[in-house]
């Protein structure tokens, strides 16, 4: 049988296989389309079910004034807080003329204190968030996604888990499902809601990068590629089932914005402390009163334990629970009520998760064997006010303002290899006195400072050469670290 085509004659077979082709070639498209479909997650359906739930939190806090006109922000300032937090500042009061027959009354001003995340735990107005996020705030501002705005009350805060929980006078919330943390895999896709930088309902995706990372006493943290900045902090971290699995809570940075790791809080974790929170407004934790320290290869083989595992007692306490329970210097402890401690770290959080007045069994390799130690768990003290790992070094005498920096009202001095270490730093100058135009932009002794209007300083020298760039007539921006924390500030001219 043959066929004609525009005059030609063709055989049967010829047109049999132009129309198989013709049939493949149509499927392959629509195939490939649906791999890639399947490949690529869509976050679209997820952020309408989990939005709703994110929420913006503001913390104010009051300060007085520090003379006349003091209280109230110049043009530039306030355009500052609209163009990046969405709105004026909050609170700002009206200059009040001074009384002609007594001296006037100090008045209190609200200043802005930072800008945070949070989401909805339970439908009665119950949200959880980072405790660094409300510290020393003295207002806590919760705007929901619908623009209603609610005054929140602190539960409680814990800061060693960095988990908190506030508060609002509302019904009928849309709350977050949570996840199971332990079904969380390591390349997985996973999503962020928050305000980094104040931008309200900011989404951000990337994948699990770790689990159980080693980055606190009582945490072992999430490590995830999401997009994560200063404001993200108590965000959800969200699978792909809508489900909470994570608190965004610190990132690794040299420049104190995103640099591709970021950690999260665990959100059994969290609900555990949340739970503490709401009960009674404090975690209580159990302690043994022991310090310890790592187990070295080369301690392991020596002394016969095998492998480097286990927490080397290094002191214990006088009158604690681990010197009434037998446990002596140089003992390693390896199991506690017979789970394995891997690493140090594996201990406090064992023993920080058990109530107080709980008998436990501690094993300690000691002196070539293994023997059992009954221990009664005591109660850790209430935290204490948490001072920077600058303050914590000794003291040095306080330098002199020079002439390009005093009239950003500051004094400062170059960080010592040990600080930078410790606090993780390749530069920056730690703040020594902090005054007039500086102390008025919220600025304090012991913040060290990253940057001086976009210019990094390493030292000392470095910092004098940014500020004597300065346009002094002019808002400058600081880049300072407060504790694990970057953040902005603007010192504006003295008018």
């Amino acid at each position: 049988m043959t066929f004609q085509v525009e005059g030609k004659r063709l055989p049967s077979y010829v047109f049999a296989c132009a129309l198989a082709l013709s049939a493949v070639g149509g499927a392959l498209p629509t195939t490939a389309a649906q791999a890639q479909t399947r490949t690529l997650p869509d976050f679209t359906d997820l952020v309408d079910q989990v939005g709703p739930s994110v929420v913006n939190i503001r913390t104010v806090e009051k300060v007085a004034q520090r003379g006349a006109g003091s209280g109230e922000m110049d043009e530039e300032m306030q355009e500052f807080f609209r163009r990046f937090f969405g709105q004026p500042l909050p609170g700002q009061p009206r200059q009040t003329p001074p009384r002609s027959n007594r001296p006037q009354e100090p008045q209190e001003e609200s200043r802005p204190r930072g800008v945070g995340s949070g989401f909805i735990l339970s439908p009665d107005g119950f949200v959880m968030t980072n405790a660094h996020v409300v510290e020393d705030a003295s207002e806590v501002l919760v705007t929901l996604p619908d623009k209603r705005e609610f005054k929140a009350k602190i539960i409680g805060a814990d800061k060693r888990t960095d988990v908190a929980v506030v508060k609002i006078d509302a019904t009928g919330l849309p709350a977050l499902k949570m996840g199971d943390v332990s079904k969380l895999r390591v390349g997985e896709w996973v999503m962020a809601i928050g305000s980094p930088f104040g931008l309200e309902n900011t989404v951000t995706a990337g994948i699990v990068s770790a689990k159980q990372r080693d980055t606190g006493d009582y945490l072992p943290f999430i490590q995830t590629d999401v997009a994560i900045n200063p404001g993200n902090s108590g965000g959800p971290l969200i699978n792909m089932r809508g489900e909470v699995v994570g608190i965004n809570s610190q990132i690794y940075s040299r420049s104190g914005g995103f640099m591709g790791i970021s950690f999260s809080i665990p959100i059994d974790e969290a609900i555990r402390v949340s739970e503490q929170l709401r009960t009674s407004g404090r975690v209580s934790r159990g302690r043994i009163g022991v310090s310890i320290d790592q187990v070295t290869k080369d301690v392991a083989e020596s002394i016969g334990l095998g492998k480097p595992q286990g927490a080397l007692v290094r002191s214990v306490e006088a009158g604690s629970p681990g010197e009434k329970a037998g446990v002596e210097p140089g003992d390693i402890i390896t199991k506690f009520d017979g789970k394995a401690i891997e690493k140090p770290s594996d201990l406090p959080r064992l023993v920080g998760n058990t109530k107080p007045g709980t008998k436990s069994t501690l094993t300690v390799f000691r002196r070539g064997s293994s023997r059992d130690l009954s221990v009664t768990v005591a109660e850790i003290e209430p935290d204490k006010p948490a001072r920077t790992a600058v303050e914590r070094e000794e003291p040095t005498p306080k330098p002199a303002a020079s002439a390009a920096a005093k009239w950003l009202g500051l004094a400062v001095s170059d960080l010592t290899e040990a600080q930078k270490k410790e606090i993780k730093l390749r530069g920056g100058v730690k703040i020594e006195a902090a005054t007039e135009n500086a102390a008025r932009a919220g600025l304090k002794e012991g913040d060290v400072i990253l940057a001086v209007g976009n210019i990094e300083v390493a030292n000392v020298k470095e910092f004098e050469a940014a500020a004597g760039k300065a346009d002094k007539s002019k808002p400058v921006s600081v880049l300072f670290r407060r504790g694990e924390w970057a953040q902005y500030t603007l010192i504006r001219p003295a008018r």
